[in-house]
């Protein structure tokens, strides 16, 4: 099975855009195209829920408002009998200090005592009313309160379902808003996935390195371009006993293929392979990269240039640059013959991993 270095590029960019945005639920590529899949029904999914939790809060407060009544006239009752208790028992001392005195001094006390004792009597009489109504008023709020909520929700549930569902649903348009930026990402992890897994038929005399790149402190020049390269990035590098494969990975619909303002792959990759091809000369004369002498003299490591088309591909050719669909990927890379011992390919594939650990 060949062998497979890094995450793909497209894959990295969703995670770190995902996680930038607080989503960590994602664990796959294919989590997050079920949901993209499946958004409408999850909306639904959620309306249902709130206009079951609706209905179940209305038919709650069906009973606590009954409850709530019959608590209010309980509870309006007994408190009636304790003052109307109290009020005989204020009575029964105020009868108590209407018994003749003789002395004085007692006279005088009992005069003020039965005073306070009418004054209690009687404003426990004339606020009776009040204080019952004061002892519930707790009660008589929330029966407001529940009654106002009842009514809302039976004149106008809808209102209520879309109020109790607007976080969620709010939460969930802002998913689909942020995942939806990245669509071009996804449908590119998913044609890059697609490639990987054709590659990894092939035998471990073969090494993969994904989403590499590399910057250079001294642009490399190209002086047939006129072109300053500061930095190069590819979709994959596949290490053969053949040389390596520069491998760009485009999930392009017909329109794209066709769309004049999508930057040319075929561009981009021959940058890439002149970049390598410089890099890769000079460690070779430097003898930085031990590959096995011919008597001839120093061995060229052949770079091939191929574009991946997931779906279709243009009837055009491009010179440089091959492009296949992904059927015939693996036959191609086949065709060629081997010039690379299996020590010589990992040479070569450790010193591309050390290139892009030291950029």
């Amino acid at each position: 099975m060949c062998k497979v270095y890094n995450s793909i590029g497209s894959l990295t960019t969703i995670k770190t855009h995902l996680r930038r945005h607080n989503f960590t639920e994602f664990n796959s590529l294919n989590e997050v195209m079920i949901f993209q899949k499946n958004y409408h029904v999850s909306r639904q999914q959620i309306i249902s829920t709130h206009e079951l939790l609706i209905a179940q809060e209305k038919d709650t407060l069906s009973s606590d408002l009954s409850k709530l009544d019959n608590s209010i006239n309980t509870k309006k009752i007994e408190f009636e009998k304790e003052l109307r208790l109290e009020i005989e028992d204020l009575k029964e001392k105020l009868n108590e200090l209407s018994i003749a005195q003789t002395n004085i001094v007692k006279k005088l006390a009992n005069y003020f005592k039965k005073r306070s004792l009418k004054n209690k009597i009687h404003n426990y009489e004339i606020n009776l009313n009040l204080k019952i109504s004061y002892s519930v008023q707790h009660l008589v709020n929330e029966l407001a309160e529940k009654n106002n909520r009842h009514q809302y929700i039976s004149s106008r549930f809808p209102e209520a379902v879309k109020e109790s569902c607007a976080i969620p649903l709010s939460e969930l348009e802002r998913k689909k808003r942020i995942i939806d930026e990245i669509n071009n990402s996804i449908y590119g992890a998913l044609g890059e996935q697609k490639v990987v897994k054709e590659l990894e038929n092939l035998s471990d005399e073969y090494s993969l390195i994904n989403d590499f790149s590399l910057s250079f402190p001294t642009p490399i020049y190209n002086r047939q371009e006129n072109d300053y390269i500061k930095s190069i990035q590819i979709d994959h590098i596949l290490v053969s006993p053949a040389g390596i494969f520069l491998i760009e990975t485009k999930n392009w619909s017909e329109q794209s293929l066709n769309n004049l303002s999508l930057r040319s792959p075929v561009q981009q990759i021959k940058r890439t392979n002149f970049a390598l091809f410089k890099i890769l000369t000079g460690e070779i004369t430097n003898s930085n990269l031990n590959l096995t002498q011919h008597h001839w003299g120093d061995r060229k490591v052949p770079v091939k240039n191929l574009i991946v088309l997931i779906n279709q591909k243009p009837i055009e050719e491009f010179q440089y640059v091959k492009v296949l669909t992904l059927i015939e990927l693996l036959s191609y890379v086949k065709y060629f013959k081997p010039t690379f011992s299996n020590k010589e390919t990992q040479e070569i594939t450790n010193y591309l991993l050390n290139l892009t650990n030291q950029k």
